[in-house]
Formats: structure tokens, C-alpha cells, sequence
């Protein structure tokens, strides 16, 4: 086997990419501290055609050496918009009939295996902080609770490493 060379892969451009169909999916990041997670998370949304990126709280914008870095020129091909508050941004997308799912460990949460999806719907993924995860209050006021299951000794996976797992997961499952 050869590994591919860049100008083979067929990748979209930017300006390509602004206007194909999204996939039914936005991310919110709530309260996220890292830039370089925020940047990876950008860059997770543009492979797989995510909508748009919320960015909540002390999360960080573009453009910032740090975010940019790992986004690697993914904040110019996906949409993102800043919001102060992310219990109103989820109670807007809910109103807009986002299924709004919190990626957290809880009580009665539903494995990401065993998510089923509704092809009609469209999804709003809430990953939280490196350290407190999503705040409860923003757990609460989501349509469901979604845990990533785990068999080691830690008990969580780093923000970009879990939105890659859920994005792909949802992803895949939209396009069965």
C-alpha cells in the first residue's frame, strides 16, 4: 500500500466547503479552557460537516495563535458563533427542535453505543469543561444525557478526544 499524497485526496476547499450541505449536527463547548482543544474541536467539525460551533463562556474565539495552531485553517471553513450563556444557547436550540444531547457521565445517561438516532432530527452535542465537565444546570435543560462508556482506570477522555468518539459515532449513525 501507498499512503495517498495531499493533492489526492480530494479535500473540498474553503469556499467549496462553506456551501455543501452540513450534516444535522452543532457542537457546544461549554466553558472550555484549552485553546488547543478548542482548535482540534474545529477541526473534528470540519471532516465530518458539522453545522456550526458554539463557543460558551470563557471559551475561547478565533482568531488566536493557539486555537489556530490545531485548527489548522478549519476556523475559516466552519461557522462558529460566540454565546455568553449556554443554558440560554440550549434553550434556544431546543426551541429551533434541536435534539440537545449532553456528553457527561449521570444518572440515566445513554451509552453512545446504544444512542439510536432519528434521521428527521437534527442534534446539538454539548461537551464541558477539561476539569467540571458540563455544568449542571446546562445537564438539565438538555433533551438526554450521553456517556461515552470506558473500561480502564481513568474516568474521563480529553474534550477533543470526545468529540471526535461522539461526532463520529452520530456521524456515522446519520449516514447509514
Amino acid at each position: 500500500m501507498r499512503k495517498l499524497k495531499n493533492e489526492e485526496l480530494d479535500r473540498l476547499t474553503t469556499d467549496e466547503f462553506k456551501l455543501v450541505e452540513k450534516s444535522p449536527i452543532v457542537i457546544v463547548l461549554d466553558n472550555i479552557r484549552s485553546l488547543n482543544n478548542i482548535g482540534s474541536v474545529f477541526r473534528t467539525a470540519d471532516a465530518f460537516l458539522v453545522e456550526k460551533i458554539y463557543l460558551c463562556g470563557i471559551t475561547a474565539t478565533p482568531p488566536h495563535k493557539d486555537i489556530r495552531k490545531t485548527a489548522l485553517g478549519a476556523t475559516d471553513s466552519v461557522a462558529w458563533e460566540y454565546a455568553e450563556n449556554s443554558i440560554d444557547l440550549v434553550t434556544n436550540l431546543k426551541s429551533s427542535n434541536y435534539h440537545v444531547l449532553a456528553v457527561e457521565q449521570a444518572e440515566n445517561a445513554t451509552f453512545l453505543n446504544k444512542l439510536e438516532i432519528d434521521r428527521s432530527k437534527r442534534y446539538a452535542l454539548i461537551f464541558g469543561n477539561e476539569v467540571k465537565g458540563v455544568q449542571q444546570e446546562v445537564v438539565d435543560v438538555s433533551d438526554e444525557v450521553l456517556e461515552i462508556p470506558q473500561f480502564g482506570t481513568k474516568h474521563s477522555l480529553n474534550i477533543s478526544v470526545s468529540v471526535g468518539v461522539t461526532v463520529w459515532d452520530v456521524w456515522s449513525k446519520l449516514n447509514i
